[in-house]
């Protein structure tokens, strides 16, 4: 009859032990992947000029119009593209790694602001 009364009051304090140590790591690992995730879709904005080579829409950068950035269209058609050619403006959208392929990361395109009709080694510092 001891035995039991020492065993009611540990059951349940374990019970509390094991739910804190499960919760607190559930916790953790879900907070990581929101973390994760959060990242991973962050929206950023580029500005650059839009120029078109080996028929992809690519960012360049404004003065040495060196490549910096593959243009993917997200939610509108890559053709699009074609009217910003040649302009200044700031996209904005996720970047990701192109992996092995090219040096620079591809942006996944949601929005284009013109910034100005030209592009160039010309155009005066903002």
């Amino acid at each position: 009859m001891k035995i039991r009364p020492a065993f009611a009051l540990i059951h349940p304090l374990l019970l509390v032990l094991i739910l804190l140590g499960f919760g607190g790591s559930a916790s953790a690992q879900t907070g990581g992947k929101e973390e994760r995730t959060k990242s991973a879709t962050k929206l950023s904005a580029m500005t650059g000029c839009i120029d078109e080579q080996s028929g992809h829409y690519v960012l360049v950068e404004d003065r040495t119009m060196t490549p910096i950035a593959d243009l993917v269209a997200d939610g509108f058609e890559t053709e699009s593209f074609a009217k910003h050619v040649g302009h200044k403006v700031t996209v904005r959208g996720t970047s990701s790694s192109n992996g092995a392929e090219t040096k620079r990361p591809t942006f996944k395109v949601r929005s284009i602001e013109t910034v100005s009709n030209s592009c160039g080694p010309n155009e005066p510092l903002s």
